[in-house]
């Protein structure tokens, strides 16, 4: 590394494969914290006003959709943060991907037991308590992921 932490020169030998893999997993999962954060305070809330007669088409239009976007974003996030874990890149302890990867396995748990079900039952019609459930519930995913972003930067600079 150059003479100052954390600024890296031309002349210092960078392990691109390494810091690929770091800057990959920071995008994936910052991708992912915006579009958590949209979710919650947007989307979901605006649920409410879609209407009864139009809701049953809407939240499949939904859930198809939204899969389409997430999907290969977490698939991304998941693989680098094993990679990271296996692979640490010099500078990187298995300390943050370890916890990174714990936090991510709480979102996880939480999408399957909590939102996956609750929009299991918004397919056959609006609910009020089972969407504000859905909402109120969503915090741990906000949250887990906001989490994971902040750990994905301390990461970079491990690396850099």
């Amino acid at each position: 590394m150059g003479a100052h932490r954390g600024c890296l020169t031309l002349d210092d030998p960078v392990d691109h494969e390494e810091v690929t893999v770091t800057l990959v997993h920071a995008a994936a999962t910052w991708f992912l914290v915006g579009l958590i954060w949209i979710i919650q305070v947007v989307h979901y809330p605006l649920f409410a006003r879609v209407g009864e007669d139009g809701f049953v088409a809407y939240e499949a239009a939904h859930t198809r959709l939204i899969s389409l976007v997430v999907g290969p974003a977490m698939l991304v996030e998941g693989v680098a943060t094993l990679w990271l874990f296996f692979a640490p890149p010099d500078g990187l302890t298995r300390t943050l991907p370890l916890i990174a990867g714990l936090v991510l396995a709480g979102v996880h748990l939480s999408t399957i037991t909590l939102q996956v079900p609750a929009h299991g039952r918004l397919e056959h019609g609006w609910n009020p308590i089972v969407a504000d459930r859905l909402v109120h519930t969503n915090w741990i995913r906000t949250i887990g992921w906001t989490i994971r972003g902040v750990l994905a930067l301390f990461m970079i600079e491990a690396v850099a």
